[in-house]
């Protein structure tokens, strides 16, 4: 199972509180902690997570750089944990933009836990599924009209990680109802669930109840219900 994440609500969930935006990232940084220990005993065996869109570098200056920051310190005190766990991790965007101590940092954690089986966790930085498209496209060098197999495999060379599954679901936090270009591709029969729940509170409890959610639905995938086509 495939299970992707857009995890929004942290600024929101902060300043509900009177916090700077900022705290709710590092609070949000403990959810992803939850989820991903959490995941692999409801039968998710691959995990996306979007952490910071191509569209996210509009933000203030301030907080993008807590952020870059924010993100190393989750490599940094996470890594371990990860290889003790079986979770292998694979960052997916752009990297050209990240700082060179991040790329570092990335590639070191991705080595690291290249040996995991448990959960193939992937971070979504610097995320842009139409510049993935882009990418991709680029790589196909041929006038002959590319299969769907082919597009597949030239977005996962994009997206510098081996292809995966597609997505069976897409939970998105903090109560927006959006993909804001997210895995656009891969989630065209995800069973898509939005909750008003903000991202900092989401944990084991919230991610058990969407997968339970998801194996109530039926996945038609373009047929017919089961009992019409009967």
């Amino acid at each position: 199972m495939h299970v992707a994440l857009i995890m929004d609500g942290n600024g929101r969930w902060a300043a509900a509180r009177g916090l700077p935006r900022i705290m709710g990232h590092r609070t949000g940084a403990q959810a992803v902690r939850r989820v991903v220990e959490a995941a692999p005993g409801l039968g998710i065996r691959h995990l996306t997570l979007y952490a910071f869109s191509s569209d996210n570098w509009t933000r203030p200056p301030r907080e993008v750089a807590a952020l870059m920051r924010l993100f190393r310190s989750y490599l940094a005190s996470e890594t371990a944990r990860m290889v003790q766990n079986g979770v292998r991790l694979r960052v997916i965007g752009r990297r050209d933009r990240l700082a060179g101590v991040l790329r570092s940092a990335i590639e070191a954690s991705e080595a690291a836990t290249a040996g995991g089986e448990t959960l193939d966790l992937r971070l979504a930085i610097d995320y842009s599924a139409r510049d993935a498209f882009c990418r991709a496209a680029a790589r196909w060098a041929s006038e002959q009209e590319p299969t769907r197999e082919e597009i597949t495999r030239c977005l996962a060379e994009a997206n510098h990680c081996a292809r995966v599954p597609e997505v069976d679901l897409l939970v998105r936090t903090g109560g927006e109802q959006r993909l804001s270009d997210f895995l656009l591709w891969e989630c065209a029969y995800a069973e898509l669930l939005f909750t008003p729940c903000m991202w900092p509170d989401f944990g084991a409890a919230e991610l058990e109840a969407a997968v339970r959610e998801f194996h109530m639905r039926e996945r038609r995938f373009g047929g017919l219900p089961q009992a019409a086509a009967g």
